[in-house]
């Protein structure tokens, strides 16, 4: 690489792929811990490689460069209640040599605070089809909101009015609406909305799957499930 290419003031803006993702940040963030690999990848101290845009190539994990770049803005790590890759991000850490961020990942104390728990609702559709009508009909599908966070099931029964007749179940932990025969758009439109509400509430969706079975010989049912988290505080008793 030409010296040239470090003619960059403090503030220049700059696009890294790494493993195929791109991120856009600052020098000044790159050369936060000036004996990092990237310290001295930026200081023309390392050879680099470009992509075929011209953005500085790194051939290393792609996701999980993220909490990377996020320490070095802040000198914080912060990573998702359930994270399951510390492990990883121990040697992608040992790979850059933030060292900082090398000693965080080796404390043994608890990455996240005792005083909070993880809330969790789980969103499901159940749809049956009919095996032999064309187009393929739907014969009935049902939404249901499962959590024990009890204001969540509030704030749905109050502000999803326009789907009240449909409002077939509710129980302590849960709610359930039922559509059909052929009323798909129904569910679908409030499938979006649900969605879009529980995640105002500060939930994420964690995971997603779907299922198909046959349970009868002229029905089929495909199942959707979706699964939120967040953070939440302990209250005292």
């Amino acid at each position: 690489m030409e010296n040239g290419d470090w003619t960059h003031t403090m503030t220049d803006t700059v696009t890294l792929n790494v493993g195929g993702h791109l991120y856009t940040t600052s020098l000044t963030t790159l050369q936060r811990h000036p004996d990092s690999m990237l310290g001295a990848m930026f200081r023309g101290d390392f050879p680099t490689t470009r992509d075929a845009r011209g953005n500085y190539f790194i051939d290393r994990d792609g996701p999980l460069f993220r909490y990377i770049l996020n320490f070095l803005r802040t000198s914080k790590l912060t990573l998702p209640f359930d994270f399951k890759e510390t492990e990883l991000l121990r040697k992608e850490a040992d790979f850059y040599q933030i060292e900082p961020l090398i000693q965080c990942l080796s404390d043994p104390k608890p990455l996240y605070p005792l005083d909070t728990f993880e809330q969790v609702v789980e969103l499901s559709s159940t749809r049956k089809l009919s095996k032999y009508s064309n187009p393929v009909a739907v014969i009935i599908t049902q939404l249901t909101i499962t959590t024990k966070v009890h204001a969540l099931l509030e704030g749905i029964s109050n502000n999803f009015t326009r789907w009240n007749k449909h409002m077939m179940d509710t129980r302590d932990f849960q709610l359930s609406f039922t559509f059909g025969p052929c009323d798909y758009h129904q569910e679908v439109s409030l499938r979006v909305h649900l969605v879009e509400y529980i995640s105002k509430q500060g939930f994420t969706i964690r995971n997603t799957r779907v299922h198909h079975m046959s349970e009868r010989a002229n029905e089929n049912t495909v199942e959707h499930h979706w699964t939120f988290c967040r953070v939440a505080q302990k209250v005292e008793d």
